[in-house]
C-alpha cells in the first residue's frame, strides 16, 4: 500500500498541558487519554472527536504535577482545548488542566513549553585539577574535556579561568 502524497496527509498541532492534582493522586496515560476521549465524546459527539482526533503523545505525572502533550488535527486546536477545558476528574482524582501552548512540531512543544531545551550548550574554558580545560554548561552541570573523554562536574568544582 503506497502512502499518501504530503499534500494529502493529516496535517497536526501539539498543544502543551500541564496537569494539577492532589499529591496523593496516581495518574496514568492510559487514564489520561481515556478522560480526554470521553470528555470530547460529551462535547463534540462521536463525529465531532474523531475530527479533532485528540491524542496523548507524552504523559509523565508524579508528586501532583504533571504535563501531557496532545495531538490534535491542525483545524481543531480550538476545539480541543474546550475538550481539555471539559477534563475536571481522571481515575476518580480531581484535576486542573492548563494549556501551555500550541506548536507545530513535538520537538518544538517540548522546548517552548515544556522545559525540555535541547540544542549547542555554552562553551568556556575552565580549570579542572590545575590543567585548563574546555567545558560544555549545560543547565548548572559542566562536561569537561579530557585525555580519556568527558567527565561531568558542577559550577561548584570548577574555577573560572580569568582571561
Amino acid at each position: 500500500m503506497k502512502h499518501l502524497p504530503k499534500h494529502l496527509r493529516p496535517r497536526w498541532r501539539y498543544l502543551a498541558v500541564g496537569l494539577e492534582a492532589w499529591p496523593d493522586a496516581d495518574l496514568t496515560r492510559a487514564a489520561f487519554q481515556h478522560a480526554v476521549w470521553y470528555a470530547a465524546s460529551n462535547l463534540l459527539g462521536d463525529p465531532g472527536s474523531a475530527d479533532a482526533d485528540c491524542r496523548v503523545l507524552q504523559f509523565t505525572f508524579a508528586g501532583g504535577t504533571g504535563e501531557a502533550v496532545v495531538r490534535v488535527r491542525r483545524d481543531e486546536v480550538g476545539t480541543a482545548r474546550a475538550v481539555l477545558a471539559c477534563v475536571n476528574e481522571v481515575d476518580g482524582h480531581a484535576v486542573g488542566l492548563h494549556v501551555r501552548g500550541v506548536s507545530g512540531t513535538v520537538r518544538a512543544c517540548e522546548e517552548r513549553y515544556l522545559g525540555r531545551r535541547t540544542g549547542v550548550p555554552a562553551e568556556r574554558r575552565v580549570v579542572f585539577e590545575n590543567d585548563r580545560r574546555r567545558g560544555y554548561v549545560r543547565d548548572g552541570n559542566v562536561d569537561l574535556t579530557g585525555p580519556t573523554g568527558f567527565t561531568g562536574a558542577t559550577e561548584l568544582d570548577l574555577e573560572s579561568e580569568s582571561t
